[in-house]
C-alpha cells in the first residue's frame, strides 16, 4: 500500500446533518407514510440530485409544480425552506477533520454533491468549511457524484494521486465509483467507526 498523502471528505451526512424531515415530518403531522411517499413520488431524491449538478433550483421547482399542480404548495416548501432542513455538525467527525487538518502529512479536501445556490448558506454557517485545502462542490462543474468527472477533476485540481489518497462518504454508490479509480473508500456509518477504518490505514486519531 502506498503512503497516504490526502483525505477526501464528503460534506453531508458525513460532517453535516441534512434531512428534508425535518420540515416535512411536521407538515405531514408526523405521518411518515405519507412523507414517505412524497419523497418517492414528487420531491424525489433523483430529482434533488439533478439541483446537485447545477440545474436552476427555481426552474426545477417551476417544473415540479407544472408536472403535480395539485402539490404545488409542498413542492414549493422544498428550497423555500431548504435552510431549515440543514441541520448540525456531527461533531464527532468535525473532531476528526480536525485531527488531520492539524497533521502536516495530509492534504484535506472536500468533494461534495451539493446545489451552488445553496452551498453559501453552509459556508456562512460552518466554520469547519474554511479548513479545508480546497473544496469542490458539484453544482459549481454541472455535474456530481457518482460520475467519472467529477472524481477526475478532483484528483486534477487538487494535485491528488489516486491509490495516496483516502474518499470518505456515506454513499456506498459514490464509494464504488472512487475506487473504480483507484481512490481507497471508506464508508462511512459513525465517527467512531471511521476512526477505526482510518486505522487500516495507519492513520491514528
Amino acid at each position: 500500500m502506498k503512503k497516504i498523502d490526502t483525505i477526501i471528505f464528503d460534506l453531508g451526512g458525513v460532517l453535516i446533518d441534512w434531512n428534508p424531515e425535518y420540515v416535512y415530518l411536521d407538515v405531514f403531522k408526523g405521518d411518515r407514510k405519507k412523507m414517505q411517499w412524497f419523497f418517492e413520488n414528487i420531491c424525489t431524491h433523483e430529482w434533488n440530485e439533478n439541483q446537485d449538478a447545477g440545474y436552476p433550483l427555481q426552474k426545477a421547482t417551476e417544473e415540479r409544480v407544472a408536472l403535480f399542480p395539485e402539490h404545488e404548495e409542498l413542492i414549493r416548501m422544498f428550497y423555500g425552506r431548504w435552510e431549515e432542513m440543514l441541520g448540525e455538525a456531527i461533531d464527532g467527525t468535525v473532531k476528526i477533520l480536525k485531527c488531520l487538518i492539524d497533521n502536516p502529512n495530509y492534504k484535506v479536501v472536500a468533494l461534495t454533491n451539493w446545489s451552488h445556490e445553496t452551498f453559501p448558506v453552509a459556508l456562512d454557517k460552518f466554520e469547519f468549511l474554511q479548513w479545508f485545502d480546497g473544496i469542490l462542490v458539484s453544482g459549481e462543474e454541472k455535474t456530481r457524484k457518482p460520475f467519472r468527472d467529477i472524481y477526475e477533476l478532483t484528483l486534477k485540481r487538487f494535485d491528488i494521486v489516486a491509490e495516496n489518497a483516502i474518499f470518505i462518504d456515506d454513499n456506498l454508490r459514490n464509494i464504488n465509483a472512487a475506487t473504480e479509480l483507484g481512490i481507497n473508500g471508506i464508508h462511512f456509518e459513525s465517527p467512531q467507526a471511521l476512526k477505526q477504518a482510518l486505522q487500516k490505514f495507519s492513520i491514528n486519531i
